[in-house]
């Protein structure tokens, strides 16, 4: 499986609002992440459950 990488995207109106609980280590990688590629916190949220979900092994 390759890397992740994170890239600025277009955002779209096809969005649904939902709250959701990570621990405070995991934001704090996020919101780098984040900063550091002058995204939005949502939009490597998104990029990283789209990963995941691409890569997912079927049990």
């Amino acid at each position: 499986m390759g890397k992740l990488k994170i890239i600025k995207e277009q955002k779209t109106n096809d969005t649904i609002t939902r709250t959701i609980r990570i621990s405070g280590v995991t934001f704090d990688k996020i919101n780098k992440l984040a900063e550091k590629n002058n995204i939005s916190f949502n939009s490597v949220v998104n990029q990283i459950i789209e990963y995941g979900l691409n890569n997912l092994e079927e049990s």
